[in-house]
């Protein structure tokens, strides 16, 4: 018995350091699994979509369900796109409920989260079609509590992508050669804080082409100003954090604010290139398929970094240990079902969307401004937490 255990173990630890190859071709294990709920992920998403965009075409199947009106219109569109997430959301949400607390490989709840493969594919297309089934006024609560889960699923996002930055900051110190380093320390601060410049300036001339543009305006100046002042905090001589980690932040920040901005309905005058986007090219196709796949790639990798989230980091690691959270990585992909939902929907469930766009609308626009306000309060409070709570112990 414990001969077949040992050769268990010696079996993973080889799956775990190969390939994908070899990953995939030696069956279930963890570091598979992941890739195919990831699969699983992105069909939903590409089914949602197509409901969304090209669901006229199925409109004989659809006519089926009760609950789906005679020109189809409770199960496509916005309220295709919602019962498509609601049944991806459940799918996780089950995997959530049923792997979470898992510590050891295997074990059976860790099989169950790597294999029993088709088993969860009908789970899965049952999922899938069980909301078809379910009135509209059901899938618009669900709607709205989607609002929630989505909000959810960006605070942990936001979250990860700090850690990140903060934890390859403190990889380059903690080099033996760090004097070494703090060249390429500095040329890769000084890279983020050039293309960080650069790009204000191209969302000055693209998205203010008039005085008059002063949302616009307020949005670009404010986003300069919070890059200052987290590169002013940062370099504190009470905090000492270095030039790296504001400037990757400040790529960040750039980055939502671009997004924000394009996010904005099409025809305003303050955007051209929405106007410019106005018709479907195939442009507005790689942008809408570009999108799509960085937010599911985005999902897989918060999905597997629940290092971050924990308050203590176990410096010795089992070796049955699993490879990462099962639990939090279905809950991941659990919010991030609602928010996918909330992005082909623009974040508006009584809100139609055009074909090949994602995220439009202004309410899309204000929840990536607040989102970005929230990234740098965040950040800042990571920074001067340290001598707040230290402050306060002392006194």
């Amino acid at each position: 018995m414990e001969t077949g255990t040992s050769i268990e173990k010696n079996g993973y630890e080889g799956i775990k350091n190969g390939s994908w190859f070899i990953q995939f071709r030696n069956g279930c294990n963890p570091w598979m699994a992941r890739y195919v709920y990831g699969l699983i992920f992105l069909l939903a998403n590409l089914l949602a979509w197509a409901l969304r965009d090209y669901g006229r075409g199925a409109l004989t199947e659809m006519r089926k369900f009760k609950n789906c009106k005679e020109d189809g219109g409770e199960c496509l569109g916005t309220e295709g796109v919602l019962r498509v997430s609601f049944g991806c959301f459940l799918f996780y949400f089950i995997m959530f409920l049923s792997t979470v607390g898992t510590s050891k490989m295997h074990s059976s709840r860790d099989k169950w989260h790597s294999g029993w493969w088709f088993a969860k594919l009908f789970m899965w297309l049952g999922l899938a079609i069980f909301p078809f089934l379910l009135p509209s006024s059901i899938i618009q609560l669900y709607g709205e509590i989607a609002h929630f889960g989505a909000g959810v699923f960006l605070l942990i996002q936001l979250i990860s992508i700090i850690s990140f930055i903060t934890w390859l900051n403190e990889c380059f110190q903690a080099q033996k050669d760090a004097e070494r380093c703090r060249v390429h320390v500095m040329l890769l601060a000084t890279t983020a804080y050039t293309v960080c410049i650069l790009g204000v300036i191209l969302m000055y001339i693209w998205y203010v082409p008039e005085p008059s543009c002063l949302l616009n305006i307020f949005f670009i100046t404010w986003t300069l100003f919070l890059i200052q002042l987290m590169t002013s905090i940062s370099l504190h001589p009470k905090v000492n954090a270095g030039f790296l980690t504001p400037a990757l932040m400040g790529l960040y920040v750039v980055f939502i604010c671009w997004c924000a901005i394009r996010s904005e309905p099409l025809g305003e005058t303050c955007n051209r290139k929405a106007e410019g986007s106005s018709k479907t090219d195939w442009l507005t196709i790689i942008s809408f398929v570009v999108a799509l796949l960085a937010m599911v790639i985005a999902t897989f990798s918060t999905g597997v970094d629940s290092q971050c989230f924990q308050f203590r980091k176990d410096e010795n690691h089992e070796e049955d240990a699993i490879p990462y959270g099962y639990g939090f990585f279905h809950f991941v992909f659990a919010t991030g079902a609602m928010y996918f939902a909330m992005l082909l929907v623009g974040w508006n469930i009584h809100h139609s969307m055009k074909k090949w766009t994602i995220d439009v609308g202004w309410t899309s626009t204000w929840v990536r401004i607040v989102n970005e306000w929230l990234a740098v309060g965040v950040y800042i409070w990571m920074l001067v937490a340290p001598m707040v709570l230290k402050s306060r112990q002392t006194t």
